[in-house]
């Protein structure tokens, strides 16, 4: 590193800092998505479960809810020549219905037969579209007439499925817990297969799906993470360069480094069939992302489960497209080598395939305004279930809820990945201030720091991140050093100050409000979440470039919650003392000063306390909102009680200081 004396420089904005992709080049639903290869299977596996789990947990449905009665009601069955079609509504969760129509052969001998669920698309009439573009009571006719059981629903929010508005329901708050049309959707599809499953003429090891645009996307995230179905056409969506600009296909944080090609790939080497076409974002799908995802199946040897066509039309799922469709899953669920042509259609009218066209909706159904609140206690409960009072308990609460809380931040701790650009080094005092950025490539971050050792350097000592609101400037009066660092400096501590996102010299990182960029979380991370990524790059620069003996971590107010959620994947983390005041840890706190998506459902603070601990933690400013109970109960529960201490009070620096500074005189065999 250079030597430059000029401390008031080094300390207040000296140098140009490199740009932050996060902060010029944010991404959207129309960003093209580069398709990172795999050599092998086993690196493709780890990658396939993780999309699986990031579906999930962005949906608030990870760990799994657990299932409800379904309370299916079948009836006003019509009769045609060579197939039947009846009404069908049941409850995915209590008081929420799904809405369909169940059609199923004439002409079949068999006792257990193939089902097919079929999600339709952003069509003016849902389910109901029957137009030359798209029929999807013309496909589930004919299906049926080939031998299956189809089941066709309703989207949330069209046609008897109104319990909430498809194109408008949600916003922070519910975005908190994972709450969206994308997220009940997917649980509703879940749960038709539950319901196919259980009629008695259905084979349960043979279901496909199959639908096309909104209804394509539905299609490939269900197979994605439910193994159940077994043969997965999605009809054209599948584009690496357009992700769909629904909610019903846009969650928070939910393509964070991810993108559709691969959500599809996750079906290998389950068959897959693409359907494209010449007018719309798959127009080169049989070129690019066909190929792609060749690839990936070509990994387990089975390239021949994988098939694609392409048709010169809009926008569609339209006669040929069907009829590719139908011989796709003839092969793989019915095992036949031959297909016809779809026969003529006579499609019924509305009122004969509309649930409630005749039926007074049952009085259980939840009204608009309750789904939210019902979502949320559902996500309440399956936290209440998970006990920790016992070190068995908390292991299996680890297991269950570590990876949703790394999913809704979407972070990573860097082992090796971190980047240095120096902007040099001078003396103050008898210390040492070195100023620098440091970034990851990976997530496009750069975070602008200053270092402060005492002189003279030693090869190993402690280091203390030191985080404070208004970033590492508040460490200085002018060219001299807070009391705080000069404290810390005086105790041998080499202070690491930084600028997290949106602070400092950071300030420009801070999200984006353009209005242009449709579902601008989805595809690029909140300000608080990149924060978390901040801190932890801090902490990998500190282990992995000064050797450090102990790295700790001092949090002021306003990035207290930051810091402990980054605690929570940090293990290198000797000693640990943030405030958290003026923090509620209700709803209102989490969207206005620590927005991340789906971080209630994900147990936000009690997950990362459990997942910290047996590290020593001092919290103090703690309100009536701080889980205090929960936190003694999971220190407790390792038999180290001493290693949390919590204080409703603001704690004296020096009473900080003391517990940063405290050393351990022997190591804890304990591990989780």
């Amino acid at each position: 590193m250079q030597i430059n004396n000029d401390i008031t420089s080094l300390c207040h904005n000296a140098g140009v800092l490199p740009l932050e992709v996060r902060a010029c080049d944010p991404k959207s639903l129309h960003t093209p998505q580069t398709l990172k290869p795999y050599s092998n299977k086993t690196e493709w596996e780890a990658r396939a479960r993780y999309i699986r789990d990031h579906i999930l947990a962005c949906t608030g449905l990870l760990p799994l809810p657990k299932k409800t009665a379904l309370r299916p009601r079948i009836f006003e069955r019509v009769c045609k020549n060579d197939y039947t079609i009846e009404k069908v509504f049941f409850e995915s969760t209590p008081g929420f219905y799904v809405c369909g129509n169940l059609y199923r052969s004439l002409n079949t001998t068999a006792t257990k037969i193939p089902a097919i669920v079929t999600p339709h698309g952003h069509w003016k009439h849902g389910r109901l579209e029957n137009t030359d573009v798209c029929s999807v009571p013309g496909r589930c006719i004919e299906l049926a007439r080939r031998g299956f059981v189809v089941f066709s629903y309703d989207m949330a929010g069209y046609l008897d499925s109104d319990q909430i508005a498809h194109r408008s329901f949600g916003g922070p708050r519910e975005d908190l817990w994972g709450v969206g049309v994308l997220g009940i959707q997917l649980w509703n599809s879940i749960r038709v297969i539950d319901f196919l499953q259980d009629l008695p003429d259905v084979d349960p090891h043979r279901i496909g799906c199959t639908g096309a645009s909104g209804g394509g996307t539905q299609t490939f995230l269900l197979t994605a993470v439910d193994s159940r179905i077994k043969a997965s056409a999605p009809v054209n969506m599948v584009s690496a360069g357009y992700q769909g600009g629904c909610l019903c296909e846009n969650q928070a944080h939910l393509r964070i480094e991810i993108n559709n090609v691969e959500i599809a790939a996750s079906a290998a080497p389950r068959p897959l069939h693409l359907v494209s076409c010449s007018g719309d974002w798959t127009l080169h799908t049989l070129e690019h992302e066909y190929p792609y995802i060749r690839k990936i199946y070509r990994l387990y040897k089975a390239e021949s489960h994988v098939s694609g066509c392409s048709f010169k039309d809009g926008h569609n799922y339209h006669k040929g497209s069907r009829e590719s469709v139908y011989a796709f899953f003839e092969r793989w669920l019915l095992r036949r080598s031959h297909s016809r042509h779809e026969q003529s259609l006579v499609v019924e009218a509305q009122d004969d395939l509309r649930v409630f066209a005749r039926r007074r909706r049952p009085f259980s159904a939840m009204r608009k305004n309750d789904v939210v609140s019902a979502q949320i206690a559902f996500k309440k409960n399956r936290l209440r279930s998970l006990r920790v009072n016992t070190f068995e308990e908390l292991k299996r609460f680890r297991r269950a809820m570590k990876p949703a809380l790394k999913h809704s931040l979407t972070v990573e701790y860097p082992e090796r990945d971190v980047s240095i650009v120096d902007f040099g080094r001078c003396t103050v005092g008898e210390n040492l201030l070195e100023r620098f950025a440091i970034g990851q490539t990976n997530v496009g971050s750069m975070v602008p720091c200053i270092l402060v050792s005492p002189l003279p350097l030693r090869e190993t000592g402690p280091v203390t991140l030191l985080l404070q609101s208004g970033g590492k400037r508040m460490g200085w009066r002018g060219n001299r050093m807070s009391p705080l660092v000069k404290a810390l400096v005086n105790r041998g501590q080499s202070v690491l100050s930084v600028d997290l996102c949106g602070t400092g010299e950071a300030r420009d990182t801070s999200e984006l409000k353009d209005e242009a960029i449709d579902h601008y979380h989805t595809y690029n991370r909140t300000r608080a979440a990149n924060q978390v990524q901040d801190i932890l790059t801090a902490i990998a620069f500190a282990t992995i470039h000064k050797d450090p003996v102990k790295v700790n971590m001092l949090a002021m107010r306003g990035v207290g919650v930051v810091a402990l959620l980054a605690r929570a994947f940090a293990p290198v983390v000797s000693n640990t003392c943030v405030s958290v005041a003026s923090f509620a840890f209700d709803d209102h706190s989490w969207m206005r000063k620590c927005f991340i998506p789906a971080i209630r459902s994900a147990g936000d603070i009690r997950t990362a306390l459990a997942l910290a601990t047996p590290g020593r933690i001092f919290i103090h400013s703690a309100g009536q909102g701080f889980p205090t109970s929960w936190a003694r109960r999971v220190y407790r529960s390792v038999g180290r009680p001493h290693a949390f201490k919590v204080s409703a009070s603001p704690a004296r620096v020096a009473e900080q200081l003391d517990w940063i500074d405290w050393s351990e005189g022997r190591k804890d065999g304990l591990r989780l």
